[in-house]
């Protein structure tokens, strides 16, 4: 008796789905993929910008910082930047966020949330609580006194006395001891001014300079000096704590890398301009 044709073949074969080896499909795939990644990137207005961009803040280990924005990830996200700059400016007024100035470049600006800097700025000074209760005062002052009345990333060293001269006598220990728990820092420049600053975040912008050097290598050792979007944000940088997505929108605010739309999805590529 002869063998069936399904026999033959070890079986019924499996069908194909509708989409499966379908180029038109795959592509609108790849399109749909694409416009969801580029709406991940842009936004309309920069309170929402900053909201997002905080519940999108990478989860760190070893470190614990609360979440912060650079300005260039605002710029990169919101069209209107001269628009980003007057929101922001209401936002400090309004005592929702504080802007500090970082040493990673000249332009750099990182943006923290008003609740969370508080919050970071309790968890940095709790050791010092507990050493010298006359000179931790001035932790108090300096939350009383300082942060609700300046708004501004750099302080001049008369006015940060006169402001804490509010919540009792000011001596150098006292500003001494808001400099080693990480709240001040002398600039460089003029002893004479102090910038605000982030309580341990030392690390974090190390690996923030690291990871955009190892980012920007990367995408240059492409043929074209570009990439996919929904491929690049697979990779893992070796040197920094933060994600790709962190570092790609603050190098397309930077004016570093740009977006182009293509068949294939969203590129990043390096400016050459």
């Amino acid at each position: 008796m002869a063998e069936s044709s399904q026999s033959k073949s070890g079986g019924k074969k499996r069908p194909r789905s509708e989409s499966e080896g379908d180029p038109d499909a795959d592509a609108d795939a790849a399109s749909l993929q694409s416009i969801q990644l580029e709406n991940d990137l842009n936004f309309t207005d920069t309170a929402i910008a900053l909201q997002m961009m905080k519940a999108q803040f990478p989860k760190l280990d070893k470190v614990v910082v609360r979440p912060f924005i650079l300005r260039s990830q605002l710029y990169s996200s919101v069209k209107d930047r001269t628009q980003v700059d007057r929101d922001l400016e209401s936002l400090k007024k309004e005592a929702v966020v504080r802007v500090f100035k970082l040493n990673t470049g000249k332009d750099d600006h990182a943006i923290m949330f008003m609740d969370d800097y508080l919050a970071q700025m309790e968890n940095a000074v709790k050791r010092y609580d507990a050493k010298d209760k006359q000179l931790s005062d001035v932790f108090d002052w300096f939350k009383q006194y300082v942060i609700k009345s300046k708004t501004d990333v750099s302080i001049s060293h008369p006015e940060l006395c006169s402001l804490l001269s509010n919540g009792g006598d000011v001596t150098e220990k006292h500003v001494t001891l808001l400099i080693n728990a990480g709240l001040l820092t002398r600039q460089l420049i003029d002893q004479n001014l102090y910038w605000f600053v982030i309580p341990n975040i030392g690390s974090i912008l190390k690996g923030l300079s690291q990871g955009r050097k190892e980012l920007l290598s990367l995408i240059n050792r492409t043929k074209y000096k570009e990439m996919v979007l929904a491929n690049l944000e697979k990779k893992r940088l070796r040197l920094s704590p933060l994600d790709i997505r962190f570092h790609i929108r603050d190098l397309i605010g930077s004016g570093l890398l740009k977006t182009v739309q293509s068949p294939i999805g969203l590129l990043i590529r390096l400016s050459r301009d």
